[in-house]
């Protein structure tokens, strides 16, 4: 019996419809036209014209300083829910579980809203720790699964090895639970970042005067700039995120080999 085609040209549509808008965004970062159009020859002044922008590169040290942030904090407090989750069984562990993951189906625009309404009624001004936060609070729940899926197949015979070897609680979790854990943690914690950096609804809401983050700057230079300049910014910006996902999916394989 002839076997069908049709699945493939079916993922071969798809594949084509998701990453040809973006493989046409990168070409034209280097077409000479200010506005994108016709191909007119090939150029590097729009990345060139990128490096002397000044308020774009604050855009990005706020969203660096941020995404940093939010991933380390989420690195830990993640792990620790994480491994909360998986060691422990009570009644308190089924609020515990909607806690940390209702982040992952709860609207970005309904979470962004409801952090902006809290920290006007606490009367806090909306600066880099205020984004700092908003960005943890969904960072968490990324790295929990990924770090719960690693302890779903994780051998806890060898922590009991080491107890029994004379090794205290201290000295087990930072030789041998935290290196075993590692490469899941940090597969999280990359994955946290790719958000981070790329998150423009929460960012939107709790910005503040001087704390615009590079998803936000570039939706106001969209009303005043040459796309040309804009699609040469998204095109680092892509090559970033790809890289931190390729890294994220390559230590998450290796935390399950």
């Amino acid at each position: 019996m002839k076997r069908s085609r049709f699945p493939l040209w079916v993922t071969a549509g798809v594949m084509l419809f998701f990453y040809l808008p973006v493989v046409v965004l990168v070409v034209n970062s280097f077409n000479q036209s200010r506005s994108s159009g016709p191909w007119t020859g090939f150029t590097l002044d729009w990345y060139v014209r990128l490096m002397g922008r000044r308020d774009i590169w604050m855009a990005f040290r706020n969203t660096l300083i941020v995404a940093t942030g939010a991933s380390a904090a989420s690195m830990v407090l993640g792990t620790l829910a994480a491994f909360a989750l998986h060691r422990y069984r009570s009644r308190l562990q089924d609020v515990h579980y909607t806690m940390i993951f209702t982040p992952l189906v709860v609207p970005e625009i309904l979470l962004g809203v409801s952090l902006l309404l809290l920290f006007v009624a606490l009367g806090v001004e909306r600066n880099l720790w205020v984004l700092f936060i908003g960005h943890t609070t969904f960072c968490i729940s990324y790295v929990a699964m990924v770090v719960l899926a690693r302890l779903q197949d994780f051998d806890f015979s060898v922590v009991e090895a080491a107890r029994d070897l004379g090794a205290g609680p201290w000295i087990t979790v930072r030789r041998v639970l935290l290196p075993l854990l590692a490469p899941g943690i940090l597969a999280g914690g990359l994955l946290a970042f790719t958000l981070s950096i790329d998150d423009y609804v929460i960012s939107f809401f709790l910005s503040g005067p001087g704390t615009t983050t590079l998803p936000i700057q570039i939706n106001a230079m969209i009303r005043r700039d040459a796309p040309a300049l804009i699609n040469a910014l998204s095109s680092l910006m892509l090559c970033v995120t790809f890289l931190l996902v390729w890294l994220s999916q390559k230590l998450n394989k290796e935390s399950r080999t």
